[in-house]
């Protein structure tokens, strides 16, 4: 049997966002209501996405950790998930800040990400409507979904696959890019070995 493809997705957001309670709805389709919200756990997870075996390891940061904790979890995760919390525009708002760390830290390679606005439950307490968050992952050139945690609506599996998904397709371009450059080398390389001897 083929090996399954390994991809690392960190979650990040402010704490409280219910980034703990995205990640065990995704895992065993329940809601948590207590935990630890200064825990970061990591989860490994195996599914089949478009009939291949992949194993996620899904980061879960606390959302409390200083800037080198937080740029090395940045530095493991090839793939992330970007959570605010659709009743409070406080956590909306520190989404770009991190996009831009993560850009910093990624570069030059591009930000494989997803923005989820989470809580979409509570619509009545509502503070960043659907628009913006549309509007903002227009911004980011990344997959936008509302869902919430707590009641399982908005598509949470279809969330993480996509994620795996996007991070595969870009090894794949970033692979092809390798083979091409490393062809080149050798053709110019050749080139200038058949000019010396030429001259």
């Amino acid at each position: 049997m083929a090996k399954s493809a390994e991809v690392k997705l960190a979650i990040f957001g402010r704490a409280g966002v219910g980034k703990s309670a995205l990640v065990v709805r995704f895992l065993t389709k329940r809601f948590i209501w207590e935990y630890d919200p200064t825990l970061e756990s990591t989860y490994r997870h195996q599914a089949t996405i478009d009939d291949e075996a992949v194993t996620m390891e899904i980061l879960d940061t606390a959302g409390q950790e200083d800037t080198i904790q937080k740029e090395g979890h940045m530095r493991w995760g090839e793939g992330f998930v970007l959570v605010y919390d659709i009743t409070d525009r406080g956590s909306f708002e520190e989404v770009l800040p991190l996009k831009n760390i993560l850009d910093e830290i990624k570069k030059p390679k591009n930000v494989t990400l997803i923005l989820v606005g989470n809580k979409a439950d509570l619509d009545h307490s509502r503070q960043v409507s659907t628009e913006e968050g549309e509007k903002l992952a227009t911004e980011l050139a990344c997959a936008f979904y509302e869902c919430s945690a707590c009641t399982g609506e908005g598509n949470i599996t279809e969330i993480f696959y996509e994620l795996c998904r996007e991070v595969r397709r870009r090894r794949m371009v970033q692979g092809k890019t390798r083979r091409r450059s490393s062809t080149t080398h050798v053709k110019q390389a050749i080139n200038k070995m058949l000019t010396k001897i030429s001259s």
